[in-house]
């Protein structure tokens, strides 16, 4: 219990103190580092897409290092150098590249990963797994996690880390819980998962934070991209978006992030119609390429601006 008198002091303190409180604001996060996903600017050659990215605002490029996309595996001693020298000729990181490797029994493989902690990659996302026919899935699910140890034994060996995506639909990894059981048998940090939110909430509805409370700390990179539910005349399907303008709740999202901490490489992706881009598409005329950078500038301002505010 305080008296009137002690209440009228504290109170004539506080309306002194009030003009200064009213300037201390809490200090804004520090910007995400964001990569652009290399598979929609594939229209273009390294010196032309590093010079995009760079222009864009982008911090670093994930470099798609896969059949069809910018490096192919079977040239990657050739071609791996020569893009990694354009992206770092601008100023960007290139410590990012998405792979269809899961496994080591083929040697192109283990050549490819080599090559990529030669010129300094340190994350790759892995391909996916889908279930055999002729398994039960638990015995299925076993021989993968042997070749996800496997990988994580090379891993360690040439200093990367590998990210196994959430990926709705048939994949493996459609449920948090499948990408936690490939990875029970590895080394935090040297095996983990890319946590994708667009697919965690399309498959986990209003359950997705379960998922991520379970996941959070095998996360190495996140892919940042948006969608809705659509009714066309095949059905209910989902249709992907530009950022915020979608299902996906960012704020609750990166709250959760904030909360536990999770400060990794963002891949941006842009998956909605930009005339085949997203599809990784290699030939786009002028005024699509137009289209594609003003959405990427667009995407990446709003994703910045929805971290500070979440």
């Amino acid at each position: 219990m305080i008296n009137r008198r002690t209440f009228l002091q504290q109170s004539a303190l506080l309306s002194m103190a009030a003009p200064f409180l009213s300037k201390m604001t809490i200090a804004p996060a520090a910007p995400l580092e964001v990569h652009v996903f290399s598979k929609h600017l594939q229209f273009l050659n390294y010196a032309e897409m590093a010079t995009a990215a760079a222009d864009l605002g982008f911090s670093g490029i994930d470099l798609t290092v896969r059949p069809g996309g910018h490096v192919e595996p079977a040239a990657v001693a050739q071609q791996l150098p020569r893009a990694i020298e354009a992206i770092r000729q601008k100023g960007l990181l290139s410590t990012l590249m998405v792979t269809a490797i899961n496994h080591l029994r083929d040697p192109l493989h283990q050549t490819v990963l080599e090559t990529a902690a030669q010129q300094g990659i340190k994350h790759y996302r892995l391909g996916w797994y889908q279930y055999p026919d002729q398994l039960p899935l638990p015995e299925a699910l076993e021989k993968m996690q042997k070749d996800m140890q496997a990988l994580a034994k090379l891993n360690k060996k040439l200093g990367l880390k590998g990210s196994y995506q959430n990926h709705s639909g048939l994949y493996v990894g459609a449920s948090i819980w499948e990408v936690w059981e490939l990875l029970e048998h590895t080394a935090p940090g040297i095996m983990g998962c890319q946590y994708d939110i667009r697919h965690a909430w399309v498959e986990g509805g209003q359950s997705w934070p379960t998922g991520l409370r379970l996941i959070h700390s095998r996360i190495n990179t996140l892919a940042i991209k948006d969608f809705v539910w659509e009714k066309t005349a095949k059905g209910w399907q989902v249709t992907n978006v530009p950022i915020g303008t979608g299902m996906v709740d960012f704020k609750t999202y990166f709250g959760l992030l904030k909360k536990y901490n999770i400060q990794v490489p963002v891949s941006l992706h842009f998956e909605y119609d930009l005339g085949g881009a997203e599809h990784g598409n290699k030939d786009l005329d002028e005024a699509t390429r137009r289209k594609v950078y003003a959405a990427m500038r667009r995407d990446l301002e709003r994703l910045q601006q929805l971290w500070q505010e979440a």
